[in-house]
């Protein structure tokens, strides 16, 4: 046997757990979950094959399925370009040369790493309208706050609200973009009489494009499967104000038991998300600069 033959076995017996358990436990469950929503199934009974019933009724009938896609389409509208904007100015002040910097980086941080369930708990009782901190601070100075999570008004901006909380991830990722950039290129600006200003606009920003299209991309898709934070303090109320896509979807699958119906939600989610990447994709190439790269 040739040794690059025997290389190339060797290569495939080492990848081959890797891919029989992605077959076996994602693959498989992701084309299953495709011919299921095809049909009515309540995991009790064997699927029963309906064609394209699932599909017509939510796109005509089912008025949840706008409700709840609008309001996640409001969600990640909101919260992507708050998170980007807050992340990146938090890792500028986090790439300040001061003492302790490491300290406030990993204050910064922590939020994000903290349980989901855990941090949606302690913003529950933040955002109490009756006894909540915010409500009680404000009414140290006679204004009555609002009900946070129940008044609709609200109820939406006190997720992203709550998202912001935790941009210490994306600041993180910011960070390291930001220690990527080379020192001659504000050494340079600076001989050439270019203020801080200036060189936000002319140099950080533009190195950071690559940086802020991946954070953008996971945000958006992080957006689409907001869950916990809906699921735990709202349950989707008030008047299905904060009745999220993936918690519709949870509740028809798990609660309703039309796992049918929600894998046919599932499959939708998964083309809007892949179009709206594609899309963040495809005009990419008007505003992300990449060193070296010709951005003609």
């Amino acid at each position: 046997m040739k040794l690059s033959t025997r290389e190339a076995l060797n290569g495939y017996m080492f990848f081959s757990p890797g891919l029989i358990g992605f077959l076996v436990f994602m693959g498989f469950p992701i084309l299953f979950s495709l011919y299921l929503s095809f049909t009515s199934y309540n995991i009790y009974s064997p699927p029963k094959w309906i064609g394209l019933v699932n599909y017509e009724y939510m796109f005509t009938k089912d008025p949840l399925f706008f409700k709840s896609l609008g309001n996640t389409l409001y969600y990640v509208a909101l919260s992507v370009p708050l998170n980007t904007i807050l992340g990146v100015l938090v890792a500028i002040l986090m790439n300040q040369k001061v003492l302790g910097i490491r300290v406030f980086r990993t204050i910064f941080f922590l939020p994000s790493i903290v349980s989901g369930v855990a941090v949606a708990l302690l913003w529950q009782w933040i955002l109490d309208g009756n006894f909540g901190l915010i409500n009680t601070f404000l009414g140290n100075f006679g204004i009555t706050g609002p009900g946070w999570l129940t008044e609709e008004t609200w109820s939406k901006p006190s997720m992203v609200l709550m998202n912001l909380w935790a941009v210490g991830g994306t600041m993180i990722i910011y960070l390291a973009g930001l220690q990527g950039v080379p020192r001659s290129l504000y050494e340079a600006a600076t001989v050439d009489g270019a203020g801080r200003l200036r060189q936000f606009w002319n140099i950080t920003i533009p190195m950071l494009t690559p940086t802020i299209f991946f954070n953008v991309i996971m945000g958006v898709l992080g957006g689409f499967q907001v869950f916990i934070q809906a699921y735990i303090m709202t349950g989707g109320g008030p008047n299905n104000s904060t009745m999220f896509y993936a918690l519709y979807l949870y509740n028809k699958a798990f609660k309703d038991l039309q796992m049918g119906y929600a894998s046919a939600l599932a499959w939708v989610l998964l083309v809007i998300a892949m179009v709206l990447t594609l899309i963040i994709m495809k005009t990419s190439t008007k505003w992300v600069y990449y060193e070296g790269a010709d951005q003609r």
